[in-house]
Parts: structure tokens; C-alpha cells; sequence
């Protein structure tokens, strides 16, 4: 079976342990998770997680319908063959010197990047955009000569109207109830002066 790369959005519970519990569920299962991104969402107490994992179709939905069986998981969908936009973040520290200097920044501009700090021997490059073209100035990026680089995972939205994780109705916080204050007696109301 032809494997394919999987794009899975989560929405679920805002709490300590349930990126553990979600990442311990593909590893049970022998997928090694590509990227994931977690961030919270318009909707309070509950974050979205954008998971990119590669396997077959069967697999890949076997381990969706128990990722929705998770009591944190809220909803979880495979946006995969949807019209969506998705963008990755990168953060990339290339050696430069000042005959370097002018040609990497043309570069950058090709790539609408921006230069996010500059020092005497490097720049500090921030990129956002499709993989495609995060991976292609990485590529000329490293005939320079790459220091570092921070990737963060996908994030994906699908396009038009209400999304495959809209929440109709808000889910509410509980309060907790305080007691109704007793009128205060007459001993405690205060004097009149």
C-alpha cells in the first residue's frame, strides 16, 4: 500500500498530559509523528492540534477512530484531501560575511522572508510558507552555510465557511457557586450618623 502524508486536526481539552496521551497512541502504533503544532483556539479551555503524519489511509483512520475515543480529544478530523491553507514557520541562522551579505538579502526578499536579526558573521532568517517553499530557500539558503535552524510544525486551516472542528456552541467554564450573602444583621449593619 502507497503511504501518504496525513494532515489530522484535533480539537482538545486545555489540560496537563493530553499531548503525551495523543503522541503515545502513534507510537503504540509505529508512526512516527512528522510534525505537531498546539495552540490554543478562539474557543476557551480547548487547543487545536495539527498532527502530520505518514502511513497508509487504512492505518492512519484506524488510529483517527481511536484518537476520538481519547477522552481529551474533543473531535479529531483528517483534513488531509480537503482545500485548506497550511503554513510551517522557520527560524534560520546562516553564516554571512560582507561579500555574502547582499546576495543572501536578495534571496530573502525573493522568498518575502524577513531578516529578523543581523550580527557580524550571520543572519537571522524567518520564513513562512507552504513546505515547498520553506524547504526550497533552506536549499539555497545552505550554500552559505546554515548555523541553526527552529522548524515549527504545520498548521492548517481548511478554506470557506465553518470549519470540520466548529463547536456550535461554546463550551462553558464552571464556575464555582459561591453561597448568596445573608442580609447583614443589625448588629453588623453599620450606624446612622
Amino acid at each position: 500500500m502507497a503511504t501518504t502524508k496525513h494532515t489530522l486536526v484535533a480539537l482538545v481539552e486545555d489540560r496537563p498530559g493530553v499531548l503525551n496521551r495523543v503522541s503515545s497512541l502513534f507510537r503504540r502504533r509505529n508512526f512516527n509523528i512528522e510534525s505537531i503544532a498546539v495552540g490554543h483556539t478562539e474557543q476557551p479551555n480547548l487547543s487545536r492540534m495539527t498532527i502530520i503524519v505518514e502511513g497508509d489511509d487504512a492505518k492512519v483512520e484506524q488510529v483517527r477512530k481511536q484518537l476520538d475515543k481519547v477522552i481529551d480529544v474533543v473531535k479529531i478530523v483528517d483534513i488531509t484531501s480537503d482545500d485548506k491553507v497550511a503554513r510551517e514557520l522557520a527560524l534560520v541562522k546562516v553564516k554571512a560575511t560582507a561579500s555574502t551579505r547582499n546576495e543572501i538579502i536578495q534571496i530573502v526578499d525573493i522568498f518575502r522572508a524577513n531578516i529578523v536579526d543581523v550580527s557580524s558573521d550571520s543572519l537571522m532568517v524567518e520564513v513562512t510558507g507552504d513546505e515547498d517553499k520553506v524547504n526550497s530557500l533552506l536549499d539555497l539558503l545552505r550554500g552559505f552555510g546554515i548555523r541553526e535552524i527552529a522548524r515549527a510544525g504545520r498548521i492548517a486551516l481548511t478554506r470557506g465557511g465553518a470549519g470540520p472542528l466548529q463547536v456550535e456552541e461554546p463550551r462553558e467554564v464552571k464556575a464555582v457557586k459561591q453561597p448568596p450573602k445573608a442580609p447583614p444583621s443589625e448588629a453588623e449593619s453599620p450606624p446612622d450618623w
